[in-house]
């Protein structure tokens, strides 16, 4: 039976990125990045499969009816569904809703096993879980933080060709709408990243039963950043504001995710 972590580690990984792709057609259709997505999360599919054949091999059995067996199953039940239903319907939000659900099952699964192996001696199975969950977490700062960059561009841009300013600095920086373009894609790429990292977050939580930090200053602020960033999204699908507009909203957002990043750690207890 496959037990070292780093194979559930690479699932996971894996399946986060699929889960930006996915979303990234769901916000805006984009048939390259639901086809990238799909491949990516018949990969997790076909790896969950490996470990399912694996343990069939070794045990004689496909399952143990265990907690952790159940679970795993029911991931890869889902996952398959996940699949299908990209080629019968085209319900971005369902699809994603799906696999979605996939990915916390696989989460719960992968690490509230016992016998599952960490890749470093000194670590618990819950602290890869928490290593997973930062570094979702630090890249999507790191895609607001680009995302807030383009919008203080964009309001250098907007201010400059209202008062018909065309200097040497206007002309080497992006045009008006590929500077929008970028901003809001980096805002696709860290939405679902802070999602699944918030998710990982209340997993292991989950797993360690410390329900009282449910109300942690960081699981709070994260979580009102993502609402934040969740109404920047839907303002920019429903074309409900300008793009001046966004561009400040963005960097209010992003002012939120710093204050968060440089105070959340005094005031939290979670890591």
């Amino acid at each position: 039976m496959i037990t070292n972590s780093w194979f559930f580690d690479a699932m996971l990984y894996i399946y986060a990125l699929s889960l930006l792709f996915t979303f990234s057609d769901f916000i805006q259709r984009n048939p390259s990045a639901k086809r990238i997505g799909t491949g990516l999360l018949v990969l997790v599919w076909m790896m969950q499969t490996m470990f399912l054949a694996t343990q069939f091999i070794q045990s004689g059995k496909m399952i143990s009816f265990s907690i952790f067996d159940s679970l795993f199953l029911f991931s890869w039940v889902l996952i398959a569904l996940s699949i299908a239903l990209t080629f019968l319907v085209r319900i971005e939000f369902v699809l994603f809703l799906v696999s979605l659900a996939g990915f916390i099952v696989a989460a719960i699964a992968s690490f509230d096993n016992e016998h599952i192996i960490p890749i470093a001696k000194s670590w618990e199975v819950g602290d890869e879980l928490l290593f997973i969950h930062i570094s979702l977490a630090v890249g999507s700062y790191a895609a607001f933080l680009c995302s807030a960059i383009f919008s203080g561009m964009l309001l250098f841009l907007h201010a400059a060709l209202k008062k018909k300013q065309y200097s040497v600095t206007i002309k080497r920086l992006p045009s008006f709408d590929r500077t929008q373009r970028y901003a809001s894609r980096a805002v696709m790429i860290g939405v679902p990243l802070l999602l699944l990292s918030l998710i990982l977050g209340i997993v292991w939580i989950m797993l360690e039963r410390e329900w009282r930090l449910l109300l942690d200053m960081k699981v709070i602020s994260s979580s009102l950043i993502l609402i934040i960033y969740a109404i920047y999204l839907w303002k920019l699908i429903a074309s409900k504001t300008t793009w001046p507009r966004l561009a400040m909203l963005n960097l209010g957002a992003f002012s939120l995710v710093f204050l968060n990043y440089m105070t959340a750690s005094w005031l939290s207890n979670f890591h």
